[in-house]
């Protein structure tokens, strides 16, 4: 039994710790010429973690054990229980965005972080698919793939390893031509909070409401919260330009 535990957290934790240093060691703020101001980004960049990793794991609660709708089993499900990107995002944004008045933070949302991030996500990914976890519904046809338990399910996992990977490839696109500058993050959680949402019919998790799951909720959130982020941010800038002619 043990070796199967540790085969799972080898192919699970493996991919998703390459995906976190990824991110980490990714050198999105050299493009921030201020040296105060980027030892504020990296605090914010810290505080932001730590707001994701809170966040991950109380979608999952939501999503997988229907907290808190129904009792939690036990206390040490907190530890035991994995973590959801969806939360993550949602919980590392929250977290970013209210830190940024009280750090005198002022640049507008990293465009390089927001193009490194679909492709640390795919990494990830690849461990849940390796160890079977986050699985898709079983369906006997002819887009069922065999999984590691031996049953045709629709690869819920693949589509998102190929969302991600063709996400960020859009973002370095925009981000090369200069298109949608400070915008890149909230157009991605816009565009993965539809993927999700939809992809949310096909995938194995629990109902929560009106026949929807859990993280199709926090996709919902996603989608509010990038147009919300995304309008503001607009606003800010037509501020700044009209400023500039009176």
């Amino acid at each position: 039994m043990s070796e199967v535990v540790d085969l799972f957290s080898i192919r699970y934790a493996g991919p998703v710790l390459l995906g976190v240093l990824l991110v980490l060691f990714f050198p999105a703020g050299k493009n921030i010429a201020d040296p105060a101001e980027r030892r504020k980004y990296r605090l914010l960049q810290a505080f932001t973690l730590l707001g994701a990793v809170v966040g991950a794991k109380v979608s999952v609660l939501m999503g997988d054990l229907r907290w808190p709708l129904e009792a939690l089993p036990s206390k040490g499900v907190l530890i035991d229980s994995g973590r959801s990107i969806t939360g993550g995002l949602i919980g590392g944004l929250l977290t970013a965005e209210a830190l940024k008045p009280l750090m005198g933070y002022r640049l507008p949302p990293n465009d390089r972080f927001a193009v490194v991030l679909p492709f640390s996500i795919a990494i990830g990914r690849s461990g849940c698919w390796m160890s079977g976890c986050c699985l898709g519904l079983p369906t006997e046809g002819p887009l069922g793939v065999l999984g590691i338990d031996g049953v045709a399910r629709y690869p819920a996992v693949l589509y998102e390893i190929a969302f991600q990977v063709s996400a960020g490839l859009l973002l370095v696109l925009l981000l090369r031509r200069g298109r949608l500058f400070g915008h890149l993050f909230a157009l991605y959680l816009v565009l993965y909070g539809i993927f999700r949402f939809g992809t949310e019919f096909i995938r194995e998790t629990p109902t929560y409401l009106v026949g929807l799951s859990a993280y199709q909720f926090l996709a919902l959130g996603m989608i509010v919260l990038g147009l919300v982020f995304a309008g503001s941010r607009w606003r800010s800038m037509l501020a700044l330009r009209g400023g500039a002619h009176v």
